[in-house]
Formats: C-alpha cells, sequence, structure tokens
C-alpha cells in the first residue's frame, strides 16, 4: 500500500480534524441550539475560512434511502473508508428480502438448537424503526419466518424502549402494534410469541465501550433471570413507569417483566436460542460478551442458562464479538488509517469514553486495536456517569488539554479528535443543555485554533451528522414545535437529516485554497481524500473526490 507526493508546496504538519459530533447545519433557528448558541469561534470560521455543506444521512453513509438519518457508526466509517460502504439497514434488508439470511449459519444453528432442546426464540433489542441500531421491521419478518416456516411454537422479545432515534415518548406507538400483530400471528399459527421484558435503552442492556457494566447487568437481571419488577403487560409497564416519574422520557424508563398468574412469561432458560437484533455493533458488544464468554468477569451472571446466542451481524470483526451472527458485515478495507500507516504517518486519536470507539474502532472500518502501534497513539479520557444534560461540557476541556500537548510535542502528523458533546446532550431532548454543549466544544475549537496556528498546522472542522440543530419535535405543516402534556415544546432525542458543515482554517494563509465547488453533491466520503491532500499525499483512486482546490 503506497502513497505518493502529490502537492509541491509544503505540507502541513499537524493536520487537526475535530469532528463534533452531532452538530449539524438548519436555517431555522426554532429549536436550534447551535444556531441559538453563542459561537463565536466556529462563526469566524465561517466568515473568513474555505468552507461548504456535507451530506451525512441516508444513501451518502451506505443507508438504505435518503429517508434514513445518519449516525455516528456509518458517519466514522465513511470519514475513514474514504468512500460509502452499505452499512447494517442495507446489508440486513438485502439478507432478509433475498432469504439469504434464513439459510445462513446462524439462523440454521439457532433454530435447530430450539427444537432439539424444546427451547423457546428469544429477540432482545432496540424496539423501534429509527433504523440506526435496529428495525422492528426485521423483528417481525424474523417472526413470521419462526412460526410459519420453522414451526418453533414459543418465542419471546424483550423489548429496548427508544426515544433517542424517534420520538421521546413514542414507546406505545410501537407497542400496540406489535401486540396485535403478535396476537394476529399466535391465532393464525397457533403458536405462543409474547413479550417478555423491556426497558428503556439507556437504563438497561445497551451500554456501550465498557462505560457501565451495570446497564448490563441490569439487562441480564431482567431479561435472563426475569427478577426486575412485575406487569401485566408491557403497555401498563410503561403507564404506570411514566404516571411514577413524570417526564420521562423512553430511554429512560426502568426495566420490567411480564408476567401472568404462573410467573414471569419468558425468562430465558437452558435450552433457549436468543437473537440480538441489533445490527449496530457499539451498544450490542457487551451483552453479546454476557451470553458468550465462559470466563466472564464483569458481573455475576446468575442464573447462567445453555442456550445457544446470535448477533445480528459480528459486531467486532477483530475480537469476533459474537461468535455467531446472522448477517455478514461490512468487509471495510484500505481505510485512510492503513494508507497513512503504509506511508509512515504519524497519527492520534483521542475522544472520551462515549465516542472513542468511534475514531477508532469505526474509523478503522470496525477493526479494534491499533493498525501499527509504531504509528499511532490512541487516547481515551473516561466518561463521566452522570446524565450529560446535568453536565454537558462533559470532557471537552480534557480533550482539547490532551490535543494541545500533543500539536506542542509536534509527534503527529494527523491527530483526529471526535467531542460528543452536540450528540449525547442532544439525545437528552433537553434545549439548554444542548445549548451549552455546543457552546463549550466552540469554546474548545477556539483554544485548538490557537495551537494550530502556533504549529503551523491546519485545522479541518466537521461532523458525523446532525442532531444539537434541531431540538424539537415540529409540527411541519404549522411551521411550529409540537407541543407536550405541561405545554412546552416538545423534545426531539433523534438525529436528523441535516447537512453538516466542513471548513479549514490554514492560519498562515501561505497555502491559498478554496472549496471545489464542482462537487454536485459532497459528503463525508470526500473527507479523507482532503486529508490527503493537506498532508501533501495523493490520494487513493478508490477514494472520492478532495474538496480543496489550492492555488500556487
Amino acid at each position: 500500500m503506497k502513497t505518493t507526493t502529490l502537492l509541491k508546496s509544503r505540507k502541513f504538519a499537524p493536520v487537526v480534524l475535530v469532528i463534533m459530533d452531532g452538530i449539524g447545519y438548519r436555517k431555522d433557528p426554532i429549536g436550534n441550539a447551535v444556531l441559538e448558541s453563542y459561537t463565536p469561534n466556529l462563526d469566524w470560521l465561517l466568515q473568513n475560512c474555505p468552507h461548504t455543506l456535507l451530506k451525512a444521512h441516508g444513501t451518502a453513509v451506505g443507508l438504505p434511502s435518503d429517508e434514513d438519518m445518519g449516525n455516528s457508526e456509518v458517519g466514522h466509517n465513511t470519514l475513514g473508508a474514504g468512500r460509502f460502504y452499505p452499512q447494517g439497514a442495507r446489508l440486513v434488508n438485502e439478507a432478509l428480502e433475498s432469504g439469504r439470511i434464513y439459510s445462513g449459519k446462524g439462523w440454521t444453528e439457532l433454530t435447530r438448537f430450539c427444537r432439539e432442546n424444546g427451547g423457546a426464540m428469544h429477540f432482545i433489542g432496540l424496539f423501534s424503526d429509527g433504523n440506526v441500531h435496529s428495525n422492528i421491521h426485521h423483528l417481525k419478518l424474523m417472526l413470521k419466518r419462526l412460526a410459519h416456516e420453522e414451526k418453533i411454537a414459543k418465542a419471546r422479545v424483550h423489548v429496548l424502549l427508544d426515544g433517542r432515534d424517534v420520538g421521546e415518548t413514542s414507546a406505545l406507538e410501537y407497542i400496540e402494534p406489535f401486540e396485535s400483530f403478535l396476537k394476529e400471528l399466535n391465532e393464525r399459527e397457533g403458536v405462543d410469541y409474547r413479550i417478555a421484558s423491556g426497558g428503556g435503552r439507556m437504563k438497561v442492556t445497551m451500554d456501550r465501550y465498557e462505560a457501565n457494566w451495570d446497564m448490563v447487568a441490569l439487562g441480564w437481571k431482567t431479561h435472563v433471570a426475569a427478577e426486575e419488577r412485575q406487569f401485566g403487560s408491557a403497555r401498563e409497564a410503561i403507564e404506570t413507569h411514566r404516571q411514577e416519574n413524570p417526564g420521562v422520557i423512553d430511554q429512560d424508563l426502568p426495566p420490567f417483566v411480564v408476567a401472568d398468574e404462573k410467573g414471569p412469561v419468558g425468562p430465558i432458560l437452558d435450552g433457549d436460542s436468543v437473537v440480538f437484533f441489533n445490527f449496530r455493533g457499539d451498544r450490542a458488544i457487551e451483552i453479546s460478551r454476557a451470553f458468550d464468554e465462559e470466563n466472564f468477569d464483569k458481573f455475576d451472571r446468575k442464573p447462567y442458562p445453555r442456550v445457544a446466542y446470535a448477533g445480528m451481524m459480528e459486531y467486532d470483526t477483530e475480537a469476533h464479538i459474537p461468535k455467531t451472527y446472522l448477517v455478514e458485515p461490512p468487509v471495510i478495507e484500505k481505510t485512510i488509517g492503513e494508507y497513512l500507516c503504509a506511508a509512515g504517518v504519524r497519527q492520534m486519536a483521542i475522544s472520551e469514553t462515549q465516542k472513542f470507539g468511534h475514531v477508532t474502532y469505526f474509523w478503522n472500518g470496525n477493526r479494534s486495536g491499533y493498525l501499527d502501534e509504531r504509528l499511532e497513539k490512541y487516547v481515551e479520557i473516561p466518561s463521566d456517569r452522570v446524565p450529560f444534560e446535568e453536565r454537558p461540557w462533559m470532557k471537552a476541556a480534557e480533550i482539547t488539554d490532551h490535543v494541545i500537548g500533543a500539536i506542542a510535542e509536534k509527534n503527529y502528523d494527523f491527530i483526529r479528535l471526535n467531542f460528543p458533546n452536540g450528540d449525547m446532550v442532544g439525545h437528552t431532548g433537553i434545549y439548554q443543555a444542548a445549548r451549552i454543549a455546543v457552546e463549550a466544544v466552540d469554546l474548545c475549537i477556539g483554544r485548538i485554533m490557537k495551537a494550530v496556528a502556533k504549529a503551523e498546522g491546519v485545522l479541518i472542522v466537521t461532523a458525523d451528522h446532525g442532531n444539537a440543530e434541531e431540538m424539537y419535535e415540529m409540527d411541519k405543516k404549522a411551521g411550529r414545535p409540537k407541543i407536550n402534556e405541561q405545554g412546552n415544546p416538545k423534545g426531539k432525542t433523534a438525529h436528523t437529516l441535516n447537512p453538516v458543515w466542513f471548513m479549514v482554517y490554514d492560519p498562515s494563509g501561505d497555502k491559498p485554497m478554496e472549496v471545489n465547488a464542482a462537487i454536485a453533491e459532497p459528503g463525508l466520503a470526500n473527507v479523507a481524500s482532503t486529508i490527503f491532500q493537506l498532508l501533501g499525499m495523493e490520494k487513493p483512486e478508490l477514494y472520492a473526490e478532495p474538496l480543496l482546490l489550492f492555488h500556487q
């Protein structure tokens, strides 16, 4: 893997890439925590530096359609790959539509295990059609197949309530039609399929990057042991928790177990099979480890039933987590990190825990660990274990301190960092907190600008998708926010379909540059080639076009 010098004038050292996670562009100021924040540094960059808007959702990042919002996983995959790959939702759609999933090793093994042991098939996953981590449509198709073709008599569904990639209190909009779907399927096929347990996605099961194993342990107690609070139905559980916790949104709902007169309807037992039906990897790895690993020490698995377990996909292609999966993941090869390592380029990647895997694992094409430890340094700043709205500045200052130190050391040619604030705080749906989050990022960018200027480097500022720029659920026909029960604008916690900024700051000004207006619809895939430009290197032929033009 070889790269050659392209630009005859001096290259920049270092090139610093700031990814403002979840900070997109939207013209409308209503509910726009980006536009309405005090951001003097971002404003200056837009007034004085080459800039453009990048598409960060839908087909531009390998998702099925332009109605699909972007997310951090596919955004960083695309940024690191220099072109887009078909991503999780599209791959699963294709596998289900073709029926390929049902002839695969994973599905065949799980259904066989159920039959041989007279067990139930369990499905655990994010229960919405947000299409970021999962899609309820995939679950329904698998249940139909299970009942009609596989003749598996008993299935149980463990619902992780969303309220983050979809409306913040939309859980019953998914639960009620799904209960009707199960009732019809049971009557038509003569099977026993029910919801068995659940809880909010930020309360149980879906931790990531080992930030809080207690979430996974609580999920185990809920789905496997069925030891949490019991209710007669998922609807009863949701309505009761809402009454007891006024203002709670779906992602924060406590765990629940569905029970009838005989007790819990669906603990996971010896001889059962389990599918974790999320296709996105970051929040699926820990629960997969809990089911798969024999020498597991993160929490006490009581009980630890003998089951066949599979993920929708292989969530970690290097560590092979889980051991069994239903759909082959995208094989992302020849990432920018691989090319830069081959060329001897020294690199640093840094974020706090919440997005550390995005600037490493996802950036490197779903690979764990270093590509070349001699040339790379990965820095993880431990995230606080507090609600993000209570500390919206998160670890931005600490990340910035490390970056400024690294720039001053002159040990790196390329530094990439992620500020998670716009995304993680944006997901809370709390507008005031999101404004503080955006302002914290802007303040840190100003500090990095000074360090880059002193080092005679260059700074790229962009984002992986939008979020904080659209903090209210909007009534598009009326052009105003929807109103919640308290009479306030209804918070939006999901990602958006909005573009993101791309800005380049060259403090020296001795290499005049402009954005290449000939690129019809620039997107995240164009960023990697632009990094090659600024490093004075030729882009790989398979990469999307670079965004800049230089004047001698």
